[in-house]
C-alpha cells in the first residue's frame, strides 16, 4: 500500500510510523464484529483494520479529500461516512453493537470521548490516539493533580488503561507534545444508583472550581453538604465517593420537598 504526503487538516497529524499503526490496531478487541474508524486521514490505521476478517470495518471522516483517497484506495471498507462524528448519528446505522478505534485529532478528543460516553451501551471498547496529557489524565487515580471531570465520568462506565506513550517524531507533521494510546472497556455498571443528570452536575461543578472545598464549589446544588464531604477537594473523592455524594445530595433534596 502506498501513501499521498499527507496534509495537516483540522488538528491532525498523521501517523507515519506503521509499526505504531499496526500496534493501535492490535490493541482492538475481537468480541465485537463492527468497528467505526474515526477520521482515518490516509489509512494508516485502516490498512491494519481491513486485515481482520472478523471485523467490519466502517469510517467516518469529514474531510473531503480523505474520503475521496478512502474510495479508490480501501474497497474493503463497508461505509465510509463523509462527515463530522460529533454531529452525525452514527449509532443509528449500526445493528448492534460496535467499537471505536482512531488516531483522534487533539483538538476534539475530549469531545470524542463525550459522546462515547452517551453512547456507552453501545460502544464495548474503545482504542484511541490522543494526546499524552489528555490519556494521563483520562486514567488518572484520584488524589491526582490531573484527575477531573473526563476520569470521573468515563471511569464511572469504562475501565481504562493507558497501553503506551508515542514519540512525536512519528508524525507529520510532529507535534510539540508526545501522544499516547488509551483503551477504554465498558464495565458491568448498567446503571448507577444514584440521578446519573445529578451526578454529572456534581462532578462538572466540583472540577469547575477543583481549589474550593465542596461545600463551596456545590453550594449552588446543595446548600448544607453531608459533613464527611464539606472540606474536602473534588481530587480526594474516588469514583465512588461522587457517586455516593450524588445519591446523598438526591436523598436531601427529597426530604426538602
Amino acid at each position: 500500500m502506498s501513501f499521498v504526503k499527507p496534509k495537516k487538516k483540522l488538528g491532525q497529524h498523521f501517523l507515519t510510523d506503521q509499526n505504531i499503526a499496526r500496534k493501535i490496531v492490535d490493541s482492538l478487541g475481537t468480541d465485537v464484529q463492527d468497528v467505526l474508524e474515526i477520521g482515518p486521514g490516509m489509512g494508516v490505521l485502516t490498512q491494519y483494520l481491513i486485515e481482520r476478517p472478523e471485523l467490519n470495518v466502517n469510517v467516518v471522516e469529514i474531510d473531503k479529500e480523505s474520503v475521496d483517497y478512502l474510495n479508490r484506495h480501501f474497497s474493503a471498507i463497508k461505509n465510509i461516512w463523509s462527515e463530522d462524528f460529533l454531529k452525525a448519528d452514527i449509532a443509528s446505522r449500526f445493528p448492534g453493537k460496535f467499537n471505536v478505534i482512531g488516531n483522534f485529532p487533539y483538538n476534539i478528543s475530549s469531545q470524542i470521548f463525550f459522546k462515547v460516553l452517551e453512547l456507552r451501551n453501545r460502544i464495548p471498547e474503545t482504542v484511541g490516539m490522543v494526546q499524552k496529557e489528555v490519556a494521563e489524565r483520562i486514567a488518572a487515580p484520584h488524589g491526582s493533580k490531573i484527575y477531573g471531570i473526563l476520569s470521573v465520568l468515563l471511569q464511572a462506565f469504562f475501565d481504562i488503561e493507558y497501553l503506551f506513550t508515542v514519540s512525536e517524531n512519528v508524525f507529520n507533521p510532529p507535534p510539540k507534545v508526545k501522544s499516547a494510546v488509551v483503551r477504554l472497556r465498558r464495565n458491568k455498571v448498567e446503571a448507577l444508583p444514584c440521578d446519573e443528570k445529578l451526578f454529572i452536575q456534581v462532578v462538572k461543578a466540583a472540577f469547575n472550581q477543583r481549589r474550593k472545598m465542596l461545600r463551596n464549589s456545590l453550594k449552588d446544588i446543595c446548600s448544607e453538604l453531608p459533613v464527611q464531604y464539606a472540606e474536602k477537594r473534588p481530587e480526594q473523592l474516588s469514583v465512588n465517593d461522587f457517586i455516593v455524594l450524588a445519591s446523598d445530595i438526591e436523598n436531601l433534596k427529597k426530604k426538602d420537598l
